[in-house]
C-alpha cells in the first residue's frame, strides 16, 4: 500500500492558518457588531486649555470678540522711535589693514567694535582716523558703510 503524500508538518501548517482565518473572520464580526451599537454622530469638544473632551464648554464662559478690534498684518512703526534713531553715527579708526581690505571702528556713543570693509568707504582711512559711518546688518553683526574722514 501507499504511503499518503501529506505529511504531519502539512497538516499542522494547515490547521494553523484555518484557525486564523476563522479568528480574522471572528475579529471582523465582533467589530461590525461593535459599531452598529454606536451608530449615530458623535462629537468632539475642545476645552478651554485645548484638550479634547467628550462634554461640551459651558456657554457662561464664552467670551465675545469684537470683529472690528482684530488687526491683521503688522504694526506700524511710530515716528518717535525713527527721530530718536540717527542713522550717521562717529568713531575712531581702531584698526584697517589696506592689503586686506578691512578693519574695525569703534562708535563713540557706545564703544562697540564695527567691521569695515574696503567696500563701504567712501574716503580712504587709516589707523586713529575720526570717521563718520552708518551701519548695516552684516552676516555676523552690524558692519560700518558710508564711511567718511571728518
Amino acid at each position: 500500500m501507499g504511503k499518503s503524500q501529506q505529511t504531519f508538518n502539512k497538516s499542522e501548517k494547515e490547521k494553523k492558518r484555518l484557525k486564523k482565518r476563522e479568528d480574522k473572520k471572528k475579529k471582523k464580526e465582533a467589530r461590525k457588531a461593535e459599531n452598529q451599537k454606536t451608530k449615530g454622530i458623535q462629537f468632539a469638544y475642545v476645552d478651554y486649555n485645548g484638550n479634547l473632551t467628550d462634554t461640551p464648554p459651558d456657554p457662561n464662559m464664552k467670551v465675545k470678540v469684537d470683529a472690528e478690534s482684530i488687526e491683521i498684518g503688522i504694526p506700524k512703526k511710530e515716528d518717535s522711535e525713527d527721530a530718536a534713531f540717527d542713522p550717521v553715527r562717529t568713531g575712531k579708526v581702531n584698526y584697517f589693514d589696506t592689503s586686506k581690505g578691512f578693519g574695525f571702528i569703534i562708535d563713540s556713543e557706545n564703544n562697540e567694535k564695527h567691521f569695515v570693509h574696503v567696500s563701504g568707504l567712501i574716503d580712504e582711512i587709516i589707523e586713529n582716523d575720526k570717521v563718520t559711518f552708518e551701519l548695516e546688518k552684516g552676516l555676523k553683526g552690524m558692519n560700518a558703510v558710508k564711511v567718511k574722514k571728518i
